[in-house]
């Protein structure tokens, strides 16, 4: 393992090993052990109980972050026709439809999350290969493939602050909850949301311990153990 730099040594010293922290508190420290000089993103890595080799052990959804995730986010839509207005008049930053895929098969890739309407799968299936790794690949389970009257309420949601979250190949789950930047309380609005929607996601074939370790960070600092009872009890209730 390569040797740490003396900033996330001085940053790592003031989290408590072995301490199991309240939500309130990982968050706080988690501004504390900031020592990027951008506004780093904050982040919530979960680890389940889930098998996702099995497709009834899957979780995917997308929510909505109340206080947003204080990125600048670039839109692309695949659309033609009247869903091409559509797009544009909601202000979506890239928007076209063959143009736009022969663009990105000769590697352009200046876009943060990509959107279509169903007729255009057709074109953007050639994209599978590129978009698919890197995760920008349109889907419905990650409700990037709408329908043109949903179009503009799909593009405000993602300028406010819409997030994916999914299970990875190695049962964890990684969401963005906002910048250092922001207040402890916005940050601990943005987590009970997060933590809210996955727990509702539960699978019904999930067995035994669902929320194994919660653990918050910021883009370069140290892991913080957040006690998973008390983040799986979190509610924006």
């Amino acid at each position: 393992m390569p040797k740490r730099g003396k900033n996330y040594r001085q940053s790592a010293s003031l989290v408590e090993p072995g301490r199991l922290y309240s939500p309130e508190e990982a968050l706080e420290l988690v501004k504390k052990t900031n020592y990027a000089s951008f506004d780093s993103t904050v982040e919530v890595h979960l680890r389940t109980g889930l098998d996702p080799r099995h497709a009834d052990q899957q979780v995917r959804g997308v929510v909505l972050l109340p206080k947003g995730t204080g990125k600048t986010v670039r839109i692309l839509v695949f659309a033609e026709g009247e869903a091409d207005r559509f797009a544009r008049d909601a202000g979506a930053d890239y928007v076209g439809s063959d143009d736009l895929v022969d663009k990105i098969q000769k590697g352009w890739l200046e876009f943060d999350i990509a959107i279509a309407t169903p007729p255009m799968m057709r074109k953007v299936g050639r994209l599978g290969r590129v978009l698919g790794p890197r995760g920008l690949m349109p889907s419905p389970k990650a409700g990037t493939i709408v329908g043109e009257d949903d179009l503009e309420r799909v593009i405000r949601e993602t300028r406010q602050g819409r997030v994916e979250y999914r299970v990875d190949k190695t049962a964890n789950i990684h969401v963005p909850v906002g910048k250092v930047s922001f207040s402890t309380e916005d940050l601990l609005e943005n987590m009970a949301t997060v933590m809210e929607a996955i727990v509702k996601a539960r699978p019904a074939a999930s067995k035994g311990t669902y929320i194994r370790k919660v653990v918050v960070c910021n883009t370069m600092g140290p892991a913080i153990r957040v006690d998973p009872t008390a983040a799986t009890a979190l509610s924006t209730g």
